[in-house]
């Protein structure tokens, strides 16, 4: 009964603290800009802001336009609930298995593209279509960084690759620091982040993401928002999950969960602190450079791969 209380905290826990963390890059990126910037609570004053507000419809907007906010919200928050945050063995861990962590979000991203389309406007339909593109780029190298890791588990269940990194020796191995690598790129460009794309921009020629949901306004808008700051506080957590694993709680105990958490907040400030150093020193690929860049991610998965297979094998 314990394990199903810490397994259902630790879902609500990703999705209460999903627009901190975002809150906590924008405040970082604000400080390293020589800015004051709104602070960590902003995004959840926008997001009451906009529950707040009335919604307005498109004149030729179907059920799917109205139905694609509550199914994006709904599948990210399920996707989140598969990935562990702080204890390893959960009673949902047979279902917490990479393969449907992304079938997850490849719903939550059809529905977001279909609704992109589904009023007619230019601005709906090209970021769809860049969305899908960028998308079928990104899924094969994620995919390919995690079959690295289960390599060595054998399996490709989280909580079994999570035990097997726990288990192992820390030593260095040059495969998974390709996967790695190959992670963090797709992280950026899942979640439209610097160099891939701008969550704070408008410009017409440079959206993806911001281009499907202009129409948007009201409780609909705030479930697209919230969904893409869960989304992210996601991937950051599946990145400490399966590279930086140590601090988790292997029991369900309450001081062993205090730690787990107390250590998963550190590693997670550090990380979305170097997303704000890296989005604040690097500059925005152009469009027809995004899909070398995903290439590139492809590419370093499947090195990490070869390597894996050509030298650590042998040893």
């Amino acid at each position: 009964m314990k394990a199903v209380l810490f397994q259902l905290l630790q879902a609500l826990l990703l999705v209460v603290l999903a627009p901190l963390a975002a809150g906590f890059v924008a405040t970082c990126k604000a400080r390293l800009q020589n800015r004051r910037g709104a602070g960590l609570l902003q995004p959840w004053r926008n997001l009451r802001k906009l529950f707040g507000k009335e919604v307005v419809l498109a004149a030729h907007a179907s059920w799917i336009f109205r139905v694609a906010p509550y199914v994006v919200f709904t599948a990210t928050v399920m996707a989140a609930s598969v990935v562990p945050a702080l204890l390893v063995s959960t009673p949902l861990s047979l279902t917490a298995d990479v393969i449907a962590l992304v079938a997850l979000l490849a719903l939550a991203r059809f529905f977001l593209a279909l609704a992109g389309m589904d009023i007619g406007t230019a601005f709906g339909g090209m970021g769809a279509s860049r969305e899908m593109t960028f998308s079928a780029l990104a899924e094969p190298a994620m995919l390919m960084s995690v079959f690295v890791l289960s390599l060595g588990a054998h399996s490709t269940n989280l909580t079994t690759m999570i035990s097997h990194t726990l288990d192992t020796p820390l030593v260095l191995q040059p495969s998974i620091a390709f996967a790695l690598v190959a992670m963090l790129m797709i992280a950026l460009a899942e979640n439209g982040r610097i160099p891939v794309d701008n969550p704070t921009t408008h410009l017409e020629l440079t959206m993806v993401h911001e281009a499907m949901i202009l129409e948007y306004s009201g409780r609909h808008l705030a479930l697209m928002e919230w969904a893409a700051m869960i989304k992210l506080l996601l991937f950051a957590t599946l990145i400490l999950d399966l590279f930086f694993p140590w601090g988790m709680a292997t029991d369900a105990g309450l001081m062993a969960m205090l730690l787990a958490l107390l250590c998963w907040l550190l590693k997670l400030a550090v990380l979305l602190l170097l997303l704000a150093v890296c989005e604040t020193s690097l500059a925005k690929l152009r469009l027809f450079e995004v899909p070398e860049f995903l290439s590139t991610a492809f590419v370093l998965a499947f090195l990490g791969l070869l390597i894996h297979y050509m030298l650590e094998v042998s040893l």
